[in-house]
């Protein structure tokens, strides 16, 4: 596969940070960014997921769902109530 070259702009800090990690893993700068972006596109192409959550009825009511657990708001039951 060809490669392109791209020329990004970041916190100097997280440069360090990147620098550092790639040193740690034995690996290439170049390549933390290839695989993060691999990862992404792998992310995006298999996550059905990502259909359901676009729902703006469904994000609400998960963010709402999310917020109460938070609180310590919510009446947990168990798997017979519901189910069974």
């Amino acid at each position: 596969m060809q490669k392109s070259r791209i020329n990004l702009t970041l916190d100097s800090d997280l440069v360090e940070f990147v620098k550092q990690y790639a040193e740690s893993q034995r690996t290439t700068v170049s390549e933390v960014f290839t695989q993060f972006a691999l990862k992404l596109k792998r992310n995006k192409e298999n996550d059905p997921t990502e259909v359901i959550i676009a729902d703006p009825e469904f994000s609400e009511a998960l963010i709402e769902t999310m917020e109460k657990v938070r609180e310590g708001s919510v009446n947990w039951k168990s798997y017979e109530e519901v189910f069974g």
